[in-house]
């Protein structure tokens, strides 16, 4: 399923994994910090809407006004398989590789 995800959906996933229920103007806003552009609630609400519908995420109330989101055993297996994906491309010797050239340019 993570393969039908968009890289947005995905990062999206890994913010709410990473946040105790965090709102959606916490998630905007920690998006909006890695992008380095405004993310417009045009794409971030139907795209967190489609997470829930996909039934990787759950969203709740935390009052009136404000909706919280959590992830579910099925975002958290989703998250993994991606990482599991990525390692098989990415093991510890090139991480390290990366991590002294990084460190080299800076």
């Amino acid at each position: 399923m993570i393969h039908d995800l968009t890289g947005f959906q995905r990062d999206l996933l890994f913010i709410v994994a990473g946040l105790e229920g965090p709102n959606g103007l916490t998630v905007k806003d920690e998006l909006e910090q890695y992008y380095g552009q405004e993310v417009r609630h045009g794409r971030l609400y139907p795209n967190l809407d489609t997470l829930v519908e996909m039934g990787l995420i759950e969203k709740g109330q935390k009052d009136r006004r404000t909706n919280e989101y959590t992830l579910l055993p099925p975002g958290y297996q989703e998250i993994r398989a991606r990482l599991d994906w990525q390692s098989q491309y990415c093991p510890d010797e090139i991480l390290e590789q990366v991590e002294l050239q990084v460190a080299e340019t800076s």
